[in-house]
């Protein structure tokens, strides 16, 4: 999916990829970062609920992805 670097958050998942009761929904987190002005490579449908991601690239040109599974 990625060749270069990337560093990947999971909102909804602890350390050990458990699962935390509250968290922000990646679609919240995608328009906040939006409202900021951040460019984002791949958006989360809003119309949709449950597992999505987000994809930006910080400004050295690494991928950052927030894969949210539930």
């Amino acid at each position: 999916m990625f060749t270069e670097n990337i560093i990947t958050f999971n909102p909804g998942w602890d350390s050990n990829a458990q699962n935390i009761e509250e968290f922000d929904d990646v679609r919240i987190i995608q328009n906040h970062l939006k409202k900021l002005g951040i460019e984002l490579t791949t958006e989360a449908d809003e119309k949709t609920t449950g597992p999505s991601h987000i994809t930006l690239s910080d400004p050295d040109g690494n991928n950052i992805l927030i894969d949210q599974h539930r």
